[in-house]
């Protein structure tokens, strides 16, 4: 209310409107908030509620359209507060894929905070004297740069960083406050994400192509006629990040960030498919389930990880794998390491973080030798887990204690193991992420960067890539074809991400081989059941397109060109 007018001066219409507005708007503030109180794991508690969240955020957003009038003169709606309700839309439509795994929500959340921008709603922020509103739009900011980097739109979020880094210095300088570094932090970590990736592609102009490493129509090698393979599906995924020293940004290790898209299909923008750019609609979804459903575990406790475990296990449909990814730094056995008698809790495992949860402090648990570490995820941890179709990926120094494992409910069940020891030109590069993981989303990118390049030419890589459909679909045939590979391969083979993994990580295997600095076998990776080498990793028809492969890049002479000689 303006000024010196009383309520009885303003026309009971406009009155209604302002009370209708506030009550939207505290509801939607309230039903906001509750978010936070859901579980996080479980497919069916928070789909009612955020279906209620959306619809009075839906219509919050088209009154304030309707009477933006009214509200600017009767109740004094400031651009910052649209800015505030735009913003919470593109925080749903965000949470909303971290819950489903549908990228087109991603492309809805962008949108949001597109708006936000162009019509630059929180541009007045910085001329009132209130801090706090300074920190919602520099957290509008970072939340702007992780969908844009989820949707690799790396050129927008350069521009991004540079917005924020201003705005940053305009922030501190103005309000001499206490969280000057943590913003700083923010800027460190992103720059870092961004100059993660090893090799670039360049354009004849030397401007960067932005590669896109999503399951692309066609990038899968499809299966031969007549081909008998398992009909299981990959509906639920853990991808785990717990290294020490990696690339971060937001809750997301480079490694986590990079498995994650190896497990989605390209986004389709759903309001090209539904034309109704900017309505708020959770229930338009793709006609059928694009992706595995994931969950994002950064820095997970045992207890934590054994939660969301034991969710996904109870929900998994019928005919369907869980693939628990693990990223994480290794935890050695203390004692003998001797391989007899050995059982699934003396191997040691992978880091879970502590995070003070602990009963009796930390140094009463290292009482003796005997006991086994309390935070790690142990080989025997994750047998209970075995009674359905289980695929693991352990990208760890100490991935194989992974090894060790037992099939004890006849369930389908593969394990796939990174390497333990780099030769120390990748291992310096491991705080940009790890080798493995890298083969396993972008084997281009890892297979250049192990050859020591920095760029490469846009016509070149393009060329190299067909080339590499060409190799996946020859190593499709070598595992359907094997008569003595494990059957665990081929039941997974049927869906589409596990069969591009399953092909991926031969690649890797067979490229890594024959690259002339891995000698140690603790280079290669390894995989429970094993793999039949002469038929897959150790193939001469391999061997001999992963050679043509670097006669095309022209490093040929980092790679044993006489296979006999490599061994």
């Amino acid at each position: 209310m303006t000024g010196a007018e009383t309520e009885d001066d303003i026309p009971l219409g406009e009155r209604k409107t302002v009370t209708d507005f506030c009550y939207l708007l505290d509801k939607s503030k309230q039903l906001f908030n509750g978010l936070r109180d859901l579980p996080q794991y479980g497919h069916k508690q928070w789909q009612s509620y955020f279906g209620r969240t959306f619809d009075v955020y839906t219509k919050l957003w088209k009154f304030q359209q309707q009477h933006r009038q009214v509200l600017d003169s009767r109740y004094g709606l400031k651009r910052w507060q649209i800015g505030e309700v735009a913003s919470k839309i593109g925080q749903l439509y965000y949470h909303y894929y971290l819950r489903t795994s549908e990228t087109s929500y991603l492309n809805e959340a962008f949108s949001f905070y597109s708006a936000i921008r162009q019509r630059s709603y929180y541009f007045q922020v910085n001329k009132e004297d209130r801090p706090e509103l300074v920190v919602k739009k520099l957290r509008y900011y970072a939340r702007y740069i992780v969908v844009c980097l989820l949707l690799n739109k790396m050129d927008l979020v350069k521009v991004l960083v540079k917005e924020l880094s201003e705005e940053i210095e305009d922030y501190t300088q103005r309000f001499n406050t206490e969280d000057q570094l943590e913003w700083n932090l923010v800027l460190q970590e992103v720059a870092a994400f961004i100059d993660a990736d090893p090799v670039v592609v360049l354009n004849d102009n030397s401007s960067v192509v932005v590669t896109s490493n999503r399951l692309q129509e066609g990038g899968v090698p499809p299966l031969e006629q007549g081909m008998v393979v398992g009909q299981l599906v990959l509906a639920d995924a853990l991808i785990i990040g717990n290294c020490n020293n990696q690339v971060k940004f937001s809750e997301l290790t480079i490694d986590m960030f990079r498995m994650l898209q190896a497990l989605e299909r390209e986004p389709v923008n759903l309001a090209t498919q539904t034309s109704k750019q900017g309505t708020l609609e959770p229930n338009e979804k793709p006609a059928k389930r694009e992706n595995p459903h994931k969950y994002l575990l950064y820095k997970p406790t045992f207890s934590q990880l054994f939660t969301f475990l034991s969710a996904s296990f109870k929900e998994l449909p019928a005919n369907s794998v869980l693939l628990v990814y693990l990223s994480a730094t290794g935890v050695f056995p203390t004692g003998h390491t001797d391989y007899e008698g050995k059982g699934p809790y003396d191997f040691g495992g992978v880091l879970t973080n502590t995070n003070r949860d602990v009963v009796n402090g930390e140094t009463v648990q290292k009482r003796n030798q005997a006991q086994k570490e309390m935070h790690c995820l142990h080989p025997g941890d994750l047998f209970p887990f075995t009674r359905k179709p289980l695929f693991v990926i352990v990208d760890s120094t100490n991935s194989t204690a992974f090894k060790n494992f037992t099939n004890l409910f006849g369930q389908p069940l593969v394990c796939l193991l990174s390497p333990t020891v780099y030769p120390k030109s990748v291992q310096d590069q491991s705080q940009r992420g790890s080798l493995f993981t890298l083969f396993l989303y972008s084997p281009l990118l890892a297979f250049s960067s192990v050859c020591g390049l920095s760029n490469v030419r846009r016509g070149l890589w393009e060329k190299a890539q067909e080339f590499l459909l060409k190799i996946y679909r020859d190593i499709g045939q070598m595992i359907t074809r094997s008569r003595t590979i494990d059957q665990a391969f081929l039941q997974f083979f049927g869906d589409e991400f596990l069969r591009l993994l399953l092909i991926r990580f031969v690649f890797c295997s067979a490229a890594l081989r024959l690259h002339k600095l891995f000698r140690e076998l603790q280079s290669f990776p390894e995989s429970y059941p094993e793999l039949p080498k002469h038929d897959t990793v150790e193939s001469s028809l391999l061997q001999k397109h992963i050679l043509e492969l670097a006669t095309m890049l022209d490093v040929q002479s980092l790679f044993w060109d006489d296979s006999l000689e490599a061994y």
